[in-house]
């Protein structure tokens, strides 16, 4: 019989091995103890949504709709799309599910995979994970600001110091059309020397010009026009304040006149943060914005909202390049159980099962049959006493207690055992 080919992932996706389990866990039970003590409530959204929701959201020329959404038909006609973010699925759930008539804003915090058919490379992949946060229904200065302090804060109980907020107002429809006429007329002279895809942005949305990542096109890109000079009162004055805010809350932030957001969806205040020195993850850490005509362009009343996300494994890789120390997961244990012999394995399950309830902290290897490997283990755990239980003992309902640091052994009574560990622990 032929060998047949190993499978492999899909290019760009990528499997969590147990070691890098602790990294999670750790990025998300920081992420959700600090959200939570702001208010913010967990929702999840499923990972197959309508393709038209993706559409209407990102822009029909955005580079997601265009190049990266992963979009099939099911058998019954329906049109799905693997998300490639989680506004739009938020922001459908908070109109499908009436959260309207609840008490406002609504404070949502969300994470899970996304899905985007990018070129993958070092903390980029096809299927990645993001943390993110929206407040919908207030559209007030200090909402754009908590969030800044929100991410701020929460890079740094990570250990990630190095981060620098970089912000912009993308100003809304009353002032937006000005600038893009600017724009416009800045490229139309240059479009021989901005790369294939701007030339087709130029085209359908100008903006998105901004954003190209094609060194030559960052070279043009440093002589455009500021948004900011084409703000009306209202977006300056919204823009002021959310600074003035950011400087009593003592968060530092620089001043990027040409961010802007790759989804059609922003509006007013933008931002996103980058490291401040070449570390090799030249790349957005957290990035989001305004968006106070998203929810009434899917259909509901006009209602202000914003939020950001933040990619966890580009948060991994930023805590892998410093170094830092991460909390292990499980428990250190105190006890090894050593079994040899088909008696004692048939009682050691319910041996393990009675040291694990009454709160000893106990680890085995229940399939290995050679007593030296199973105390191996139990040396490198650094465990402190470790019960052998072999098939002499199971026939005598007795078992070994060997404290490891003298290797002292004692036999006891069975039924004893649970009672004399939780004594000697305390100890």
């Amino acid at each position: 019989m032929a060998k047949s080919k190993q499978t492999q992932a899909p290019k760009g996706m990528h499997d969590i091995l147990p070691e890098e389990q602790k990294y999670w866990r750790h990025i998300l039970k920081k992420s959700e103890s600090l959200v939570e003590d702001y208010s913010f409530e967990k929702i999840d959204t499923p990972i197959v949504e309508s393709t038209e929701l993706f559409i209407r959201s990102a822009g029909e020329g955005s580079d997601i709709v265009e190049k990266e959404i992963y979009s099939f038909k099911t058998r019954g006609g329906d049109d799905l799309a693997l998300r490639p973010e989680a506004t739009a699925s938020v922001v459908r759930a908070y109109l499908e599910n009436g959260m309207n008539v609840r008490p406002h804003p609504a404070k949502l915090y969300y994470h899970g995979p996304m899905f985007r058919h990018d070129q993958p490379q070092q903390g980029r992949y096809r299927q990645f994970h993001q943390f993110g946060v929206e407040t919908i229904g207030d559209a007030s200065e200090i909402i754009d600001a908590e969030l800044i302090f929100l991410a701020y804060k929460l890079l740094n109980s990570l250990g990630l110091d190095n981060y620098n907020v970089y912000i912009n107002s993308m100003g809304d429809s009353s002032c937006r059309p000005a600038y893009l006429r600017n724009l416009r007329d800045f490229y139309k002279n240059k479009l021989k020397k901005v790369c294939a895809q701007c030339k087709v942005r130029y085209k359908k949305n100008v903006l998105r010009m901004l954003d190209c990542k094609e060194e030559g096109c960052k070279e043009i890109n440093k002589d455009a026009p500021p948004i900011v000079d084409f703000l009306d009162e209202d977006c300056k004055n919204h823009f002021r304040r959310v600074l003035e805010i950011l400087d009593e809350a003592k968060i530092p932030y620089i001043l990027n006149p040409r961010l802007v957001r790759g989804l059609d969806y922003y509006t007013r205040t933008v931002f996103e943060f980058l490291p401040e020195e070449n570390t090799g993850t030249q790349s957005t850490i957290i990035g989001g914005g305004r968006y106070d005509r998203l929810i009434d362009f899917m259909g509901g009343s006009k209602t202000p909202a914003a939020g950001w996300s933040m990619g966890i494994e580009r948060v991994i890789l930023a805590l892998k390049e410093k170094n830092a120390s991460i909390p292990e997961i499980g428990i250190k244990p105190k006890v090894f159980l050593v079994q040899l012999g088909d008696a004692a394995k048939k009682k050691s399950l319910t041996l393990f099962e009675n040291l694990r309830k009454a709160g000893v902290e106990v680890k085995s290897s229940l399939g290995r049959d050679s007593i030296k490997s199973q105390l191996r283990i139990a040396n490198r755990l650094g465990v402190k006493y470790t019960l052998i239980f072999g098939q002499k003992e199971a026939l005598e309902d007795t078992i070994i207690v060997r404290e490891m640091e003298t290797g002292i052994q004692e036999t006891i009574l069975l039924n004893k055992v649970v009672e004399d560990i939780k004594k000697r622990l305390k100890k």
